[in-house]
This record gives structure tokens, sequence and C-alpha cells, in this order.
């Protein structure tokens, strides 16, 4: 079966959703794959409490059920399934679903976003929500006056560190080497930051709780001789390791950064391929709060209009 749409949405999420509201409130009938996972990260959140319009807090399944329904009653035809294939060398862009339906596109707008990495343990899905989080400035509130534990060294771990030291009453860094990777400023920060303590040469083997996360099994000096072994009490386990774009299937047709982010053409959503347009986490390797997803959802959908009415001839 082949379809013609002239907004063809991948992904969904607040970046996805959002793109459909601007784009079917500007007649353009815009069609939204939402792929394997419908709502994006956000349905595998607990409370949401940093989104405007939610003075009581959402949980995450919620307001995406929210924008889902709102992005419908604009008329977006939502397909739940997953863009496997792209060919942007020429428009209008032709793709592929999983069922091998072909889409004829003249813009794209996507939003596949980013999955955090995390450390692979079996302890992490069991706690996902009951004190494991990928995101301290989404979840950092709920950690006031606690103990947590931030896993890294980079960067982000040190900015997610120094955050919920405003927060959490003592905060850990697990650092697997013997020094932090993150740049000079951040480092004298963290060490400057008496509630911030740093476990050097150490690894998180798992973690452990009745209801939600007590404490971690760590282990300092792994696979050396001197190899010591102790539970550190904690109700919050931070991943602080990196995120991953899922724009694997754009490899090789557009430009993708070191760590495979879309780049864009800032302030706009404009990739390397004209009519194709990015946002969300997908293209976002700073920020990735829900908010700022929307807002690129938003420019992304206005950005693709204004290319179809410059190129009418289509």
């Amino acid at each position: 079966m082949e379809k013609h749409t002239k907004v063809l949405i991948i992904g969904s999420g607040p970046a996805g959703y959002t793109a459909g509201i601007y784009a079917s409130r500007a007649n353009l009938s815009p069609m939204l794959y939402e792929g394997d996972q419908p709502g994006g990260q956000l349905t595998q959140t607990t409370e949401i409490e940093n989104f405007p319009g939610y003075p009581e807090g959402i949980l995450g399944q919620e307001m995406m059920d929210d924008l889902r329904k709102q992005c419908e009653r604009y008329g977006t035809e939502i397909v739940s399934r997953t863009i496997d294939k792209v060919d942007f060398s020429k428009r209008p862009f032709v793709c592929q679903d999983d069922r091998g339906d072909v889409i004829v596109a003249e813009t794209v707008i996507i939003c596949t976003g980013a999955k955090a990495r995390y450390l692979g343990l079996s302890d992490e899905e069991k706690y996902r929500g009951l004190g494991v989080s990928a995101c301290a400035t989404c979840d950092g509130f709920f950690y006031r006056k606690r103990t947590v534990a931030v896993v890294g060294g980079g960067d982000t771990a040190c900015e997610e560190a120094l955050y919920l030291s405003t927060l959490a009453s003592k905060v850990y860094m697990i650092v697997r080497k013997d020094h932090l990777r993150a740049s000079h400023t951040l480092q004298q920060r963290v060490f400057n930051k008496e509630n911030i303590e740093i476990l050097f040469k150490c690894n998180a083997t798992g973690l452990y709780g009745e209801d939600g996360v007590e404490g971690a099994h760590i282990v300092r000096h792994l696979g050396e001789e001197k190899e010591e072994r102790f539970d550190l009490p904690l109700e919050g386990f931070f991943l602080a390791i990196g995120h991953i774009p899922a724009t694997h299937i754009f490899r090789g047709q557009l430009d993708l950064d070191g760590e495979g982010y879309i780049r864009v053409q800032s302030p706009t959503t404009r990739t390397s391929v004209e009519g194709v347009f990015a946002a969300g986490d997908c293209a976002d390797p700073i920020y990735r709060q829900a908010v700022s997803a929307a807002g690129t959802g938003c420019r992304a959908a206005m950005d693709a209009e204004r290319f179809l009415v410059d190129h009418s001839d289509l």
C-alpha cells in the first residue's frame, strides 16, 4: 500500500504530538507514526511536576494520552507502527513502515527521541520509577532531604550531582575510574560541595529494597587484588552515563554529530536535507526536557508549513 502526505511525523512523545497539533491546525493533514513506544519515554515515568499547566502534577502516561487526544482532535492521522526505512535522496521523500507500506511525504519531521544509557543491571528495570531515574531535573524534586547516588564521571554526571546537591541531603557519585572526566570548572564545583562524596574506582553491581530502592551493591577496585564489596544505603539511584539518540535509520541520510544526534540549523529545526526537520531529544543533546521537546515540535511544524508554502509547486 502507498500513502501520500504533506507532512510525515516520525515518532511521538511531546515533540511528535505537538508537531501534529500545529501541523493539523495549519490544515496540512499530517500523518504521525508513533513508533515502538507510543508516547515516548514519558510513558515510563511516574509523576511529572515540571510541565506547565499541571499544578498538581500528572502521570507521564496520562499526559501523553492528553497530548495524543489533542493531536487527533485536530485531524492528525496517528498510525501505531514504526518507520524503518527512509530515502531522503529526492523529494517527495519515500519512507517504509514495518509492515512494508510506503509513505510518500512532501516534508518529514523526525521526533524519534533518545534513550538513556543504563548499566544493564536487571535491578534497574525492577526499580524504574521506584528510585531509579535517568533525569535529575525531572525527578530530583522527589528526593529532597534524602540520600541519592549519581552514576558517571563526565560533565552530565557532575551537573546532575550539583543539581541534586541543592535538594538531597547527601549525594554520592559512583565513578568507575580514578578521576572525573568533566571539565575543570565542573570538577571544582563538585569538589567544593560539602554534601557530594565521590566514590572513585567503584562499580554498582545491583540494587536492593522492598518497595523501592534502599541501597546499591558496590564493588571498589573491581578485579584487583584489593577488591572490596560493600552496600551503600540510598533512596535514589540516578544514571548519568549518556543517552542514545534513536537515529540509526537516518545514518547516511542526514548529518549527525559524533553521538548520533541530528544536527539542525539553529534556531530553526532544519536538517541537512531540505524539507526534513528534527525536533525533541533526537536533536537535543543538552536539555532533554518534555517542555523543550514540545517547543521544538511546534517550531518544526511551523518550519514545515513555511517550506511547503515556499515550495508550493510540489
